[in-house]
């Protein structure tokens, strides 16, 4: 290869591709990233990190920056709407797990607004936006990719390439890999807000999962609005649930207000539980939502592909310093069994449990809930787990 071709290529500029091409460029390795978008995607996506995301990041001072745009939320709760009632799982037990014991509510273009310009004033690093993958090759030694960029097209080359390039991934299709699993039922419904909910809901947390007689639904706090998961009526079609008098309806059944809500945005979406059969394919490694997707319940699919990031960029370097490419699949014994057996499997639970209907079975959820939250060692074990500690200690020893 020549000595233009001595780069890493990273497909996808959200916050795992971003993430990566800093780690690479703080490692002296030059990189490629291409997206087809024009810059930071805007819409509504993930809007929280937890507390070892917000570790890591501060090792590149990338936390306190994005701290000042967020909203600390130092607890959590599930919560029944009718009486009141909550469980409340206090992050401060994590103090001498992680330097940021809470959860921040931050929309995730801000992170990627962040890590593009920081990327974008250093040499080592190529930011291609507007430019979309039509192709990919690679041999013994290098990746080629074929691209566009306005109709013309392009092509790109490098020694690796990390397809992070979200749930339809190209990469992931170009290579022939499995991405197995389903797609639930429901269809969420997000919509933003500024109405105070919490000057009207008693004991109102930043972050609130909620059991209503009619379903569920959460309200999640960021600095300026509220984000709203709702869900159409029973025999609502989807169409009909994104209309702004049903948005209306449903609004008003958590706090009537005399006046009309005034609502920011809304964007319906589908949640899928899926996994990549394997993250690597020769020179082509996957990280992200193009390895794995999850329900959001939980808020750990952004996460977990930021952790990929961290950890496939360590395998990258010792590549680059003339260790052979199976040292990447280190990379997917670490951090494939930590997606498939802890991220998906606790988002569908959690997703299992706001879907709950029974009363009864309820009601023994939440008197589990109550259980483990007022017993300050169970508490703290679960909060491990919840908020993505375990699964990155987990990933660290395996070999």
């Amino acid at each position: 290869m020549s000595q233009h071709d001595a780069r890493v290529i990273v497909v996808g500029a959200g916050p795992v591709g971003l993430v990566a091409a800093l780690r690479l460029d703080a490692f002296g390795i030059p990189c490629t990233v291409i997206e087809a978008g024009s810059g930071p995607q805007r819409d509504l996506r993930a809007s929280t990190f937890h507390p070892p995301t917000l570790d890591a990041l501060d090792e590149y001072r990338l936390a306190a920056p994005l701290i000042a745009q967020g909203r600390k939320c130092p607890d959590w709760q599930i919560r029944i709407h009718e009486t009141h009632e909550r469980v409340v799982f206090d992050l401060g037990l994590l103090a001498a797990d992680t330097r940021h014991p809470y959860r921040l509510q931050c929309e995730q273009f801000r992170l990627c607004e962040l890590l593009a310009d920081r990327l974008g004033r250093t040499p080592n690093v190529i930011l291609e936006w507007g430019t979309q993958v039509t192709g990919l090759h690679q041999d013994a030694d290098g990746v080629r990719v074929d691209a566009a960029t306005g109709g013309a097209g392009r092509q790109f080359t490098g020694r690796l390439l990390i397809g992070a390039d979200g749930a339809h991934s190209v990469v992931r299709g170009a290579i022939g890999i499995e991405f197995s699993g389903k797609t639930y039922p429901e269809t969420t419904i997000l919509a933003t807000t500024r109405f105070p909910f919490h000057d009207h809901l008693p004991g109102l947390s930043n972050v609130n999962y909620v059991w209503t007689r009619e379903g569920t639904f959460s309200l999640l706090r960021l600095p300026a609005i509220w984000r709203c998961s709702l869900y159409p009526d029973v025999d609502e079609s989807i169409d009909d649930a994104i209309l702004p008098e049903s948005i209306e309806r449903k609004l008003q059944r958590i706090v009537p207000n005399p006046a009309p809500y005034e609502v920011d945005e809304v964007r319906p979406y589908r949640v899928h539980m899926r996994i990549a059969s394997d993250y690597r394919v020769g020179r082509v490694v996957l990280a992200g939502d193009a390895a794995h997707v999850n329900s959001p319940s939980g808020g750990m699919g952004m996460n977990g592909g930021i952790h990929d990031a961290f950890n496939l960029s360590e395998k990258i370097r010792a590549v680059w310093n003339g260790e052979g490419l199976e040292i990447l699949d280190r990379y997917t014994r670490q951090r494939r069994p930590v997606a498939a057996e802890e991220i998906l499997v606790q988002a569908d639970r959690n997703r299992a449990r706001m879907q709950e209907r029974d009363p009864a079975r309820r009601r023994a959820l939440f008197v589990e809930l109550q259980r483990t939250a007022s017993d300050p060692e169970l508490a703290r074990a679960y909060l491990l787990r919840s908020s993505m500690i375990e699964g990155l200690r987990r990933a660290a020893a395996q070999s």
